[in-house]
């Protein structure tokens, strides 16, 4: 057979191209499926890029959320640090003419504010004086003067109705451009006796507004400066009173007493005010953790190593405001009188041990020695089981933090009158006598390396003298700088 034949050459040539079609159709078939499997995997895979882009951007907001409530929160207790410390300071003078000096710039930054005035009403010269003045140049104050002497009835409106600041808008314009402020607070200083006047504070920037909680500091602050000023015109009218006439003792000293009372009130206006704001401060507190806690889940997706570890500082400070907020609820309602101590027969070596037991890894760390002395035939104390343990496990934890590497810590009791008297000594570097004049208050931290490197509020032996004090106890501390520390207190015997 000859292939050359054209009968054998088309046949074939139509099987070459029918062979051929069929080749390039299934090719073609499988490049269009290759490439719906490529468009599909494109689509899925946007649409993941989508879903963590979202995830991204929720946790950015909430992140940014929390910086947000944890700086209104820091602001919230540096302000009532910066009160606490004004009250202090204010109440170390009776000079009349002192009281608003004592108010420092540093003081005012801490309250959050940039400027501040403070004028009393002399009734006798018919004008008003000005006693404080923070951010203001001489030139700045002779107009402000001239401006509130040319508005008496105005500003003596407002002492009397207590008003923080005028709802005019074209007033508030005004005392704004005068003052050289953005916003402000005006609030009545008004003692019983005497004269009244106002206390003016200011924000020169646009971008920290004033709020509802700087309102009520300024309102406390004007409130204890109006007291301080009450308490030094009383004692300057009862000095006066004992020279001039000495009948007159009694009749001055229930003014004293008075005025006491009226001190005891403040003070208790000054525990609620803290313990209200501890108790707001637990609500943004709750949702600061419970955010942290759901993103820490991974429920809402997986979360940036460097973002996990943000979220487990914020639930760790979470934790430590906590802690704080509830020392100062303690203190607060131990100060009122509204903390009942249960007291029941406490037998001490079983507290002791307990205590110990409980701090067993901080003294194991550190390799120091404890020692435990109880006294024979000690009776059973009459206390708080729950209190008294916080007790111990403040003042151990606190010898176990000043006491180095090696060292010692002796726990000793002994029977005295019908009190049991408990000391707890340590090895440590010990205070001087000026360390130790403040080191029950709250907020007081002595200024040492050891402070230094380490956190705390200076609340912890405050609570102590309160819970002490509250069961009808005494505590007190011995101690030498370099020579260790004793820190002894007294419970009722149960009999």
């Amino acid at each position: 057979m000859n292939i050359l034949d054209p009968g054998y050459i088309m046949p074939l040539l139509a099987l070459i191209v029918i062979s051929g079609s069929i080749m390039l159709a299934v090719f073609l078939f499988l490049k269009m499926t290759a490439l719906r499997q490529t468009q599909l995997e494109v689509t899925n895979l946007k649409k993941a890029l989508e879903e963590m882009d979202e995830q991204a951007k929720l946790v950015v907001r909430t992140d940014l959320e929390l910086n947000k409530i944890q700086e209104e929160l820091d602001k919230k207790i540096n302000s009532l640090y910066a009160l606490q410390r004004i009250s202090r300071t204010i109440g170390t003078t009776l000079d009349e003419n002192q009281i608003f000096k004592l108010i420092s710039a540093d003081y005012l930054e801490d309250l959050g504010f940039d400027k501040a005035c403070g004028f009393l009403y002399a009734a006798e010269a018919k004008k008003f004086i000005l006693y404080l003045n923070i951010g203001y140049t001489e030139e700045d104050i002779v107009k402000i003067k001239s401006f509130v002497e040319s508005n008496k009835e105005f500003y003596s409106y407002l002492i009397k109705a207590a008003i923080k600041s005028p709802e005019n808008q074209s007033s508030r314009d005004k005392i704004n451009h005068l003052f050289g402020v953005h916003d402000f607070i005006i609030s009545s200083v008004r003692p019983n006796e005497g004269n009244q006047g106002f206390l003016f504070v200011g924000k020169e920037h646009s971008d920290s507004l004033i709020n509802e909680g700087d309102e009520e500091i300024i309102a406390v602050l004007a409130n204890q400066l109006g007291q301080a000023l009450e308490n030094a015109r009383l004692f300057e009218k009862t000095w006066r009173a004992h020279q001039e006439l000495e009948k007159k003792v009694t009749e001055r000293t229930q003014e004293l007493t008075l005025a006491l009372e009226e001190v005891k009130k403040i003070n208790k206006r000054k525990t609620d005010f803290v313990s209200s704001v501890s108790h707001e401060l637990r609500t943004p507190l709750t949702s600061i953790k419970g955010y942290a806690s759901i993103l820490l889940t991974g429920k809402l997706g997986s979360l940036p190593e460097d973002v996990r570890l943000r979220l487990e500082k914020i639930n760790r400070h979470s934790d430590e405001l906590v802690q704080f907020i509830n020392d100062l609820l303690d203190i607060a309602r131990i100060e009122s009188g509204r903390m009942t101590m249960k007291k029941e027969p406490l037998e001490l070596n079983k507290m002791i041990e307990e205590a110990a037991d409980l701090l067993s890894v901080q003294i194991k760390d550190k390799q120091i020695t404890l020692t435990v002395d109880i006294a024979k035939d000690l009776p059973a104390a009459a206390a708080d089981h729950n209190q008294i343990r916080r007790v111990f496990i403040n003042l151990i934890n606190n010898a176990i933090k000043f006491t180095p590497p090696g060292g010692k810590i002796i726990i000793s009791t002994q029977k005295v009158n019908q009190d049991i008297q408990i000391n707890i000594s340590d090895t440590g570097c010990g205070m001087s006598e000026k360390e130790q004049a403040g080191l029950f208050q709250e907020f007081y931290r002595v200024d040492n390396p050891i402070n230094q490197q380490s956190k705390g509020t200076g609340l912890g032996l405050a609570l102590v003298k309160n819970i002490v004090e509250a069961h009808n106890g005494k505590i007190w501390l011995t101690s030498k700088v370099d020579q260790g520390s004793t820190f002894s207190f007294t419970l009722p015997a149960n009999n």
